[in-house]
């Protein structure tokens, strides 16, 4: 695989990726999201991500240069023919793309991944699925920080020959979570539940993603 070291190597001097993709889209939707699960994975997984924010383009070959790729937005993503073959690559190659609905993205997220892997489906992981259970334990998967249609939050993947290349988070919003608090007017415990959801999926893509059946 690409991606294949240590830990703690891992993420030496590393960024976290903000995927800039097409369609129209608000991409950029929380600034200070990806700096603030930086500072909180340096704090409590002993990371040393270098905290200034990264954006990386769907299409772009610097894609590669970053295993954990985070990809928000409320709007419209329909990615080209060049983006769609990029992300493959870049996940097949050991990459991991987190998408977050931030509340109007959920419509656009199944075509574009059948766009990208037509042969895969997203399907519901199970509490029990290791990724809930990192640093930090979430017995009933995904925290609910933000209510939009009163529905629970859930966490989706996208599994190629075994591994988990992509994870969606769904009627929960982790990035505005991530968000300064100030932003949002997040409740402190909230903001807290967030950061912790978002270390367990760095240290999950940087503990080398174990396979899955």
């Amino acid at each position: 695989m690409f991606f294949v070291l240590a830990f703690t190597a891992q993420a030496q001097n590393m960024k976290l990726a903000l995927l800039v993709y097409s369609g129209g889209g608000d991409w950029y939707a929380n600034p200070t999201a990806l700096k603030n699960l930086a500072q909180y994975c340096n704090q409590q997984l002993r990371t040393n991500f270098d905290t200034r924010e990264a954006q990386v383009d769907a299409a772009s070959p610097e894609i590669f240069n970053y295993p954990f790729v985070h990809m928000t937005g409320h709007g419209r993503w329909a990615p080209t023919d060049e983006e769609a073959q990029n992300l493959r690559r870049y996940m097949e190659s050991g990459g991991f793309l987190h998408i977050d609905d931030n509340y109007g993205l959920d419509e656009f997220v199944r075509p574009a991944l059948k766009r990208i892997f037509p042969e895969l489906t997203l399907v519901e992981l199970p509490f029990s699925h290791p990724i809930y259970h990192q640093k930090f334990n979430f017995s009933n998967g995904l925290p609910k920080i933000h209510e939009h249609d009163e529905k629970p939050p859930k966490g989706y993947g996208l599994i190629h020959k075994g591994r988990l290349v992509c994870f969606y988070s769904f009627e929960t919003d982790l990035g505005d979570g991530w968000e300064d608090p100030e932003v949002h007017k997040e409740d402190p415990d909230k903001h807290l539940k967030a950061l912790q959801m978002g270390a367990n999926l760095v240290q999950y893509v940087f503990n080398g993603n174990p396979m899955v059946n």
